[in-house]
């Protein structure tokens, strides 16, 4: 239990031996997560926290992921502070060996800890997160868009030291139901250029709010998670 009356528990996912679970953006070969809390009580939100996750190549296609095991911090803001919160969730997961199958979790607790001191295995899935924009160094990132017969192109110029080559840039619209294709993505002195297309799924026009775009930057040293592009 935090000072302010928050909760934080956490998921924690053994996989057999051979096995992966994906990210929250999984790459073209990958299943993304899906999470609902509906039926949970005293609940006003909940921010699921993400480590760093690994990079795999699964029939000459990337994707981003666990291996062996995984603790996913869970941040609860209850309705009523000092109540326990009754956390009910439905969670739908890829998990991939030669094939990859959708897996369903369906969880019911009661988190009414009264703990203040953190939990070491949550706190060691929390210094696993990336960095910020401004621990890593980054000093601006700049986004131009055009459109395609398809959809949208982005461009994105990250100013930032390297975070250990090779580097993998992941985009994210963090709007609607949009395909994002893999990041095409190069270093040119102290930038790394990443290009990605957009298609919506539903084949409407796509609306990007550049403030919303979020850039993770997956390196052999450390990640980085930057939110927010301005126009180049």
């Amino acid at each position: 239990v935090a000072p302010d009356g928050s909760r934080t528990a956490a998921l924690r996912l053994t996989l057999a031996p051979g096995w992966k679970t994906y990210w929250r953006a999984p790459g073209d070969a990958g299943i993304p997560p899906q999470f609902s809390w509906k039926g949970s009580r005293n609940l006003e939100g909940i921010a699921v926290s993400w480590p760093t996750p690994k990079l795999f190549d699964q029939n000459g296609m990337r994707s981003v992921g666990y291996e062996n095991s995984v603790t996913i911090p869970l941040h609860m803001e209850p309705a009523r502070k000092g109540k326990p919160v009754q956390l009910k969730a439905t969670i739908e997961l890829g998990v991939c060996a030669d094939v990859c199958i959708p897996h369903e979790l369906h969880l019911d607790a009661v988190i009414d800890s009264i703990e203040t001191r953190p939990t070491p295995a949550i706190a060691a899935a929390l210094a696993q997160k990336p960095y910020s924009a401004t621990e890593a160094g980054v000093t601006s990132m700049k986004c131009s868009i055009r459109p395609t017969n398809d959809g949208l192109e982005i461009e994105a110029r990250i100013t930032m030291p390297s975070a250990g080559a090779p580097e993998y840039v992941v985009i994210e619209p963090q709007a609607g139901e949009i395909w994002v294709s893999e990041a095409e993505t190069e270093r040119q002195g102290n930038q790394i250029v990443a290009t990605s297309e957009m298609i919506s799924a539903s084949g409407a026009p796509i609306a990007l709010d550049r403030s919303a775009i979020r850039v993770t930057v997956l390196g052999q040293q450390h990640a980085v998670d930057i939110r927010g592009c301005t126009p180049s």
